[in-house]
């Protein structure tokens, strides 16, 4: 396990205040497009943290599926493990690491469903065996093996052969809306770059905006 012993230097390229995009979203945006062009492997994934039922915490790595102004878009079965704990409490975290870039952005936010046409559209966008796949696995629920998986998902697709798969009624999208962002650059001496932007309220609560701050490393 030589990992454990190496110290590696994240070099000296800069994160300044002055670099960033007033809007974290769009410089979100930006950066995923950076990590594709250097061929990061599943850029779109991103470790999300919830809670429990047990109130205990609990991460697993999905895909993002889409962001824009109202947040990030993830997909996944409403009576997985993960999607009790969301119905338990919504308040959620993601990580991105694209770590040979030095780069890594942190969000913290509540995780909403959103609505039943918007979940529509994106199933049809799925392939038509990952449209099986939902309806063949009752995710996070304990099987006798693999063959018994593969069993189930054979069931499906015969199914559904030639046919079109509706999207079932315990499946759809959330979006992450976020209340953080915290973008992270690597730097020399572990003196690595942290920029954050908080969502506040204005008085009346009638809008809101991004305040941007530098956090020591």
């Amino acid at each position: 396990m030589d990992s454990l012993n190496r110290h590696e230097d994240y070099g000296q390229e800069a994160l300044e205040e002055g670099h960033l995009l007033d809007d974290p979203i769009a410089q979100f945006q930006s950066w995923l497009i950076d990590a594709e062009a250097a061929k990061i492997y599943e850029p779109n994934a991103f470790v999300l943290g919830t809670v429990g039922t047990d109130d205990q915490p609990r991460s697993r790595t999905v895909l993002l599926k889409g962001v824009d102004n109202r947040g990030f878009f993830f997909a996944s079965n409403f009576l997985s493990r993960k999607g009790e704990a969301l119905e338990h409490n919504n308040k959620v975290s993601g990580v991105f690491g694209w770590y040979s870039m030095y780069r890594q952005v942190l969000i913290q936010g509540v995780a909403e469903k959103v609505g039943p046409s918007e979940s529509d559209e994106y199933h049809a966008s799925r392939p038509h065996d990952s449209q099986v796949a939902a309806w063949s696995s009752n995710q996070s629920s304990p099987i006798a093996s693999r063959q018994a998986l593969d069993a189930q998902f054979d069931q499906a697709l015969e199914r559904f052969a030639d046919k079109d798969v509706p999207r079932p009624e315990f499946w759809g999208g959330y979006r992450i809306i976020p209340s953080r962002i915290e973008f992270w650059k690597g730097r020399s001496n572990r003196m690595h770059d942290r920029i954050e932007y908080l969502r506040t309220l204005s008085p009346d609560g009638s809008h809101s905006a991004w305040v941007i701050q530098r956090l020591q490393p």
